[in-house]
């Protein structure tokens, strides 16, 4: 009998390498829609090569399906419809208003300029600008933002895109606290539509308390994965991160705060 297929992502043995050196080894997981996946690690775990290689950015050997589909077999144009991807750095070349930026994210359901967009288009652009609290500067030009603006000007990109995927790499580097939360919380809120989001993160406070799961990988390989509570705990980060952490529950929510360097 033939196995039904796989709703979400599946990987299995999944490897990236950069010349003779592994910084992915034999990643297997299933990720399901609807929910938001916190990728944390240490620095160097290979977390950033682990996302590229999903979003077509990096080769790897072993498999990688999207709903049953082998991802290599998927045309680019459907991949990029199908597949958002929001680097590390937020760096833009272009002086464009912001809000062209956000625009191109329709450029994979055929949009080619921001001024000839339909009406559909143009409010997916809006929604996706409000959503990351960018719409204040929507219309000042991206290299006079600051960082911190310009990464929720390129956070709305990847949401205009409307993909089923949403791979995000460390997107609330650069934000103050009050962004950090609204970030995550509607990264959260795109799970809540239906979609799949993985985001790489150093914050295991805002993993533990916002992450349906969590994705823990050390020195290439996945070491842990499913709900916070089950896998965040003090022992996991004294061994992975080499830490101790407080953890304690505050109105019914996990509280994660790293504490000390023995």
């Amino acid at each position: 009998m033939t196995a039904a297929p796989v709703t979400g992502l599946a990987a299995r043995d999944l490897s990236v390498a950069f010349g003779t050196r592994m910084v992915v080894r034999e990643a297997s997981f299933v990720l399901s829609p609807g929910h938001l996946v916190a990728l944390i690690g240490p620095n160097g775990a290979g977390k950033t090569s682990l996302l590229r290689a999903i979003g077509g950015l990096a080769p790897f050997t072993g498999t990688l399906q999207l709903d049953g589909t082998d991802l290599t077999a998927l045309p680019l144009p459907e991949r990029a419809r199908r597949i958002a991807y929001l680097p590390q750095g937020h760096t833009v070349h272009w002086p464009l208003a912001a809000r062209d930026v956000v625009a191109l994210g329709r450029y994979p359901h055929g949009v080619n300029d921001p001024l000839r967009m339909s009406g559909r288009d143009a409010a997916i652009v809006e929604e996706a600008l409000r959503r990351t609290d960018a719409l204040a500067f929507a219309d000042r030009n991206v290299l006079a933002l600051s960082g911190g603006e310009r990464a929720r000007v390129m956070l709305a990109r990847v949401f205009a895109v409307e993909a089923g995927v949403l791979l995000a790499d460390e997107p609330t580097a650069a934000l103050d606290p009050r962004h950090q939360i609204g970030i995550m919380g509607a990264l959260r809120s795109e799970a809540r539509l239906g979609r799949l989001v993985v985001a790489v993160t150093h914050d295991i406070g805002l993993a533990a308390r916002m992450a349906d799961r969590v994705m823990v990988m050390d020195e290439g390989r996945i070491v842990a994965f499913g709900p916070p509570a089950e896998v965040m705990t003090p022992e996991l980060l004294r061994r992975v991160y080499g830490i101790d952490a407080l953890a304690f529950d505050h109105d019914g929510q996990p509280v994660l705060v790293p504490w000390s360097a023995p």
